[in-house]
């Protein structure tokens, strides 16, 4: 397998404007399994610039660099031929489906086989201590169970890196420090290069890596 295939997420001078505005510039590489965090206050660009990384970005923003992931330009690419995970801080489940549903709808098209397809969502749920979820209707979960179903949906569909929108702003004190160890732990055991953006200090501290602030 060639080394670039885990060469991590680049963001070669990225620079997102709007109207002839300049919103966010950022030069980083993020290595596989590492945490970088860009803090800033709401409309500095943090939020477009991951929409840029997903391929989500309206037309009337003007980017200008280039974003490679594990040594394939981005450009041109759909969102779902990105690979790229995002998880917001809303945790967006399916109202109409299961626990269960909501997770095997993550999954991705080579994964054959009704048996098998449930094999891996039960297996997901193990991991985040959810055993017996699969039928439980998402209204019926606390805060941290939803956020934990929604970041194991985002891992079952097999991304390459993954972004984080202030995943963590809506859960209270407590909870919030339990659910970000699990997310920063699920990143680091997957080898996932993360980009969070926040406007929490607390947040970037308990990734635990680097810190980029921007106006």
């Amino acid at each position: 397998m060639p080394e670039t295939l885990k060469s991590g997420l680049e963001l070669r001078d990225v620079r997102v404007r709007l109207d002839g505005r300049e919103l966010v510039a950022v030069d980083l590489t993020i290595a596989p399994g590492e945490i970088v965090t860009l803090m800033g206050p709401s409309g500095s660009g943090k939020s477009s610039l991951l929409g840029h990384i997903c391929g989500t970005l309206p037309d009337t923003f003007d980017v200008t660099g280039e974003v490679v992931l594990d040594g394939t330009p981005l450009a041109g690419l759909t969102p779902q031929e990105r690979h790229v995970g995002i998880l917001f801080q809303d945790d967006l489940l399916f109202p109409h489906l299961s626990v269960g549903g909501n997770l095997a709808f993550a999954l991705p098209s080579h994964i054959k086989g009704r048996e098998n397809r449930r094999a891996r969502v039960e297996a997901a749920l193990s991991s985040a201590e959810m055993d017996g979820f699969y039928d439980r209707d998402p209204a019926t979960l606390s805060g941290g169970q939803r956020a934990r179903v929604a970041l194991m949906r985002v891992l079952l569909s097999e991304p390459c890196a993954l972004l984080l929108d202030e995943p963590f702003s809506k859960l209270d004190s407590g909870l919030r420090s339990q659910i970000r160890s699990f997310v920063f732990d699920l990143c680091r055991k997957n080898s996932l290069p993360t980009l969070m953006v926040t406007h929490d200090p607390e947040d970037g501290e308990a990734a635990g890596g680097r810190v980029i602030k921007i106006d």
